[in-house]
């Protein structure tokens, strides 16, 4: 119940940005930098989410009876991926996961919490409404882990898939308490929501 708009405009964005924008936050952070081309990895993007996506509204367009037919098995056709992914990542660095495992779960869930939180009381005091709220705390808690996966198992060493995958577990779990705790409660509408004075 928040403004998918809005969420679909900052996912496009962030997505269209992270080659660019990814190895100046290591070099920012980390101190060095990538040994990676921001070519391969916007290609890698493209190839990931882009031309799925893209393809999807073709086939929407062009064969909408085709698809209507399948449309009920393909979230789980998504979901068996997903798995299938993090299976993969977890079972190469099976030794990184039982050394430290608990310390990255734990910096998992962190890195999910306060994306949830702090985006939301950005929208809070950017003074956007309720819906608007709700997708900022989403767009910036939920990352598109087998986005993360992929691109750190064909850019990086296995082991740098593997927050990818953890997070990928952890966020459809928070993901679907989040958004059962909001159906439950809709957002006020234009009618209901009291005037915010002006600054």
């Amino acid at each position: 119940r928040g403004d998918v708009a809005l969420s679909v405009a900052m996912t496009s964005i962030s997505t269209l940005l992270a080659p660019f924008i990814t190895p100046l936050l290591v070099l920012a952070l980390a101190g060095s930098t990538l040994d990676v081309s921001a070519g391969d990895m916007f290609l890698s993007i493209l190839q990931v989410v882009l031309l799925p996506v893209v393809g999807g509204l073709l086939l929407r367009t062009f064969a909408g009876r085709l698809v209507a037919g399948i449309l009920p098995v393909l979230p789980l056709i998504s979901v068996l991926g997903i798995v299938l992914v993090v299976t993969g990542v977890v079972g190469a660095n099976a030794d990184a996961v039982m050394t430290t495992g608990l310390l990255l779960g734990l910096a998992v869930i962190a890195h999910n919490t306060l994306g949830l939180a702090l985006g939301y009381l950005v929208g809070l005091a950017g003074r956007l409404p309720e819906t608007g709220r709700r997708a900022l705390s989403v767009e910036v808690g939920m990352q598109n882990s087998g986005l993360a996966a992929s691109l750190a198992t064909a850019h990086f060493e296995p082991l740098a898939a593997l927050p990818g995958a953890l997070f990928s577990v952890w966020h459809n779990l928070s993901g679907a308490a989040v958004a059962t705790f909001w159906a439950r409660r809709p957002p006020a509408t234009e009618g209901d929501r009291e005037e915010t004075p002006a600054p």
